[in-house]
């Protein structure tokens, strides 16, 4: 919502538009000075933003049918659009890559809009995360508008909104459960590949089997016509070779190798050298909140991350494993619906990755407001997990939490703070590291 607010205001569109977290007096993010400096006006979500002569006003997935904007608009005449719409109309207008899947999207994303930038091509970019590299450059990071018809997007599939793109050409990652049961989602990607140009998908998934034929490329880590060999990875970087070229990325996982293959392969077929794909990926500064390193003290790193299904757990638990010793985290569910899902998925994730001597503290879910179901719990989780030998503590006021990791924590660890949804998790990072600095 924020990309397509800034793409309008940079445009010299008269952008106005409302938050809940607003409402509720949260007013210390980054995104609202940013959205500030572009002339965009802020409004009670109450519907008195919603006036005569708007063009009209765009809802996230978020917003419900008795939102009182949309009520105000239904009076006026005021057209009410999906942003997923509104997206679409962009992506219509342009000669735009889209990355799909449930997990990888906002790295590959900003990782094609990169190679693309090095390599000249001046592209634009709309997608859900902050790339750092126009962070660095003064913007909020989730867009950016160049001069030629390239645009990159990340196509998302939570909603079912990616079925109304159709783009020049398109990735797809992955495809495992999130947001929707698996036949659902598995019928959004077989609406939204009939709508694309050329196609490209991962080689290394199985249940991807169905969409390789026609596939104009393949990628992967195991098989692929674009295909990471000779992978090394530590804690802090990956190395591997695609037709001989090496490349080097500076972020740990091989999740992001697998990232890094993909993007490569989208940037070949609109006529980059896999040298500046190799060139561009050692530059790359990375994605806000994808194991963002916020500092060390008393021998013990504090990272920042995003993940929140199972399979980014997974992924960000690997590398959490190259980096430390032991790993301490802080798990924030996010949203009642998602948890009562993928519980059984986040059972498996985390009796998995958190091992002998790791602990695991799960905050109450997190709650932004609107209609919910709230008969799950964290607690239903940790009692779970230590049915199953995890070491899982439910952490009833999470504003004592960093205390209790600075008492745990021993040199050599990893204190993990990980979840979506929450804008305020980076701050309670940063707290994380204050307490063992003070401990």
């Amino acid at each position: 919502m924020s990309a397509l607010a800034q793409i309008h205001a940079m445009s010299g569109d008269e952008v106005t538009g409302s938050d809940r977290l607003l409402d509720k007096g949260c007013d210390s993010l980054p995104i609202w000075d940013d959205l500030r400096k572009l002339g965009i006006k802020f409004t009670p979500q109450d519907g008195s933003g919603v006036k005569p002569g708007l063009d009209a006003l765009i809802l996230s997935t978020a917003i419900e049918d008795d939102s009182p904007e949309l009520a105000r608009a239904k009076e006026l005449g005021v057209k009410a659009l999906h942003r997923a719409e509104l997206l679409a109309s962009h992506v219509e207008r342009f000669k735009t890559i889209a990355v799909s899947g449930t997990s990888g999207k906002s790295t590959t994303t900003a990782m094609i809009f990169e190679i693309l930038d090095y390599a000249g091509f001046s592209p634009s970019v709309i997608t859900g995360a902050n790339i750092l590299s126009l962070r660095k450059k003064g913007y909020a990071g989730n867009v950016f508008r160049g001069k030629s018809d390239l645009l990159v997007i990340e196509a998302d599939e939570s909603d079912g909104s990616l079925v109304n793109y159709h783009p020049h050409s398109a990735a797809l990652l992955n495809l495992t459960k999130d947001h929707k049961d698996l036949d659902t989602l598995f019928g959004y990607f077989r609406a939204f590949r009939k709508n694309c140009g050329r196609f490209l998908v991962s080689a290394d998934e199985d249940n991807l089997a169905e969409f390789v034929p026609g596939a104009a490329a393949t990628f992967g880590v195991t098989r692929g016509t674009v295909l990471a060999e000779k992978i090394e990875l530590d804690g802090f970087s990956g190395r591997f070779s695609i037709r001989g070229v090496k490349f080097r990325l500076n972020h740990p996982g091989l999740y992001n190798v697998q990232n890094a293959v993909a993007a490569a392969a989208a940037c070949l077929q609109e006529g980059v050298t896999l040298e500046q794909c190799s060139a561009a990926l050692e530059r790359f500064g990375g994605v806000a909140r994808r194991f963002a390193s916020v500092g060390s003290a008393r021998g013990v790193e504090v990272i920042d991350d995003f993940a929140h299904n199972p399979a980014k757990i997974t992924a960000a638990l690997s590398a959490a494993r190259l980096r430390g010793k032991r790993v301490l985290l802080v798990y924030q569910p996010h949203g009642f619906a998602p948890v009562r899902l993928l519980k059984n998925e986040l059972l498996d994730a985390f009796a998995a990755g958190i091992r002998k001597g790791d602990i695991l503290w799960l905050p109450e879910i997190y709650y932004v407001g609107g209609t919910a179901d709230k008969s799950v719990s964290s607690k239903d989780l940790v009692s779970a997990l230590a049915a199953r030998g995890v070491d899982a503590r439910f952490a009833a006021d999470r504003a004592l939490l960093p205390a209790e990791i600075a008492a745990a924590a021993r040199p050599g660890d990893v204190a993990v703070v990980m979840g979506a949804r929450d804008p305020t998790l980076s701050d309670y990072a940063r707290s994380v590291l204050d307490a063992l600095k003070n401990s």
